[in-house]
């Protein structure tokens, strides 16, 4: 699924992402712990250079937690990246993420630490800026692109202080892997009204069959299990009553029903990007 949904006010945060990190010490990126990959911003590691980064999997609640795990233990293989799985929401866990950023920092840092917190859209960024504050200093909402402007944040004062530098959410212009923008699609990550429900949910429901066959079979109390996407939404439609005069299966209907309960996280803990499927795919579009 290519997206295509990339305001002006995307692009100037990129650049805002370039000047701002030639003034921090540590580099935060959100992701949503469902799709770590998909929700990844792939020009940042360019743009960090060698400066130290931590990659937060928020919503760690909605994914599987071994899933979680495996993607922890591959992104740490990285040189200069450490990873934390956290409910934004928990003000003990995002202290985790300030105690692990001032530990990343040069030691002989005087003026305190100085870290960039960057991620795509309606991944819990501004969420986590706020846990960490104790205040709400960045606007959150249920819909993507909601932070337009970039701000400073001083959570501790003095030589040992802590200030972030937060960004508006970055989605490139066009998602050239396929999955990975249905994937997006699927957990919130784009607007509905740039958002393909009969595009996303078909490829989603068999992504989840792959690994949650019995999930998805207790969901929707499904007898009969297709093996195509079309089909099965066509099932689900059916024991969700989505039926138009004649019997006939409003196909749109079901699958913003089935997108609606990805993102809410009514089939139970999920993760639909895998370390597995990745060294497979090798981030090649998947027709």
């Amino acid at each position: 699924m290519a997206v295509q949904w990339y305001p002006g006010h995307m692009k100037k945060a990129s650049d805002e992402i370039r000047e701002a990190l030639q003034k921090v010490d540590v580099v935060i990126e959100v992701l949503d712990a469902r799709i770590p990959i998909s929700s990844s911003n792939p020009m940042l590691k360019e743009l960090r250079g060698n400066k130290p980064c931590i990659r937060i999997l928020n919503k760690k609640d909605l994914a599987d937690p071994e899933v979680t795990a495996r993607w922890i233990e591959t992104m740490e293989k990285e040189t200069g990246v450490r990873a934390i799985a956290i409910e934004a929401l928990k003000k003990k866990e995002a202290e985790k993420v300030k105690s692990l950023a001032i530990s990343l920092a040069p030691s002989e840092l005087r003026r305190g630490v100085r870290a960039l917190v960057v991620g795509i859209p309606n991944v819990g960024k501004s969420t986590f800026i706020n846990t960490l504050a104790g205040r709400k200093v960045a606007k959150t909402g249920d819909e993507p692109a909601v932070t337009k402007h970039q701000q400073n944040v001083r959570i501790e004062g003095g030589r040992s202080g802590f200030d972030i530098s937060d960004t508006p959410g970055v989605l490139w212009p066009n998602l050239a892997d396929r999955r990975g923008g249905i994937r997006l699609g699927a957990t919130g990550a784009v607007r509905d009204t740039a958002l393909d429900f009969l595009e996303v949910a078909p490829q989603a429901v068999i992504d989840l069959l792959t690994h949650y066959r019995d999930l998805v079979i207790a969901r929707y109390k499904l007898k009969v299990i297709p093996e195509e996407g079309l089909d099965l939404l066509a099932e689900i439609g059916k024991k969700r009553g989505c039926l138009r005069k004649g019997g006939i299966v409003d196909m749109h209907k079901a699958a913003e029903i089935v997108c609606k309960e990805i993102k809410a996280g009514d089939l139970g803990r999920i993760s639909l990007d895998w370390p597995e499927d990745y060294k497979n795919e090798d981030k090649q579009d998947i027709d």
